[in-house]
């Protein structure tokens, strides 16, 4: 799978209304046949930062940078945002999550 991190640095005044903005573009993606998840996250020491962690089949990456709805994200999300976002993607195996067994419940 194809592993994504991004942060989004969302202008304060936006920041509480950054989940509504990307209602249409999280839903669109999610539906998507390749997605895999698609999660959006506040950063806790920043609240105008939102952390999107997704993953993609290897083979839907390009399907979804192509898509409408990416494309209308590209256009309409950077109005909100106070710098370019930073990303993290890399390659890995599987397309599960793993558990974290130095903490297992018991």
């Amino acid at each position: 799978m194809i592993f994504i991190c991004v942060r989004w640095p969302v202008k304060p005044e936006h920041a509480d209304r950054w989940p509504e903005l990307t209602a249409d573009f999280t839903a669109a993606t999610r539906a998507e046949p390749g997605n895999l998840f698609f999660s959006w996250s506040r950063d806790l020491e920043d609240p105008h930062t939102y952390v999107l962690i997704e993953a993609f089949a290897e083979d839907a990456a390009e399907a979804h940078v192509n898509s409408d709805h990416f494309r209308r994200a590209q256009a309409e999300l950077p109005l909100y945002l106070q710098r370019t976002p930073q990303v993290r993607n890399t390659v890995l195996p599987g397309d599960q999550w793993d558990d974290l067994t130095e903490f297992r419940v018991r």
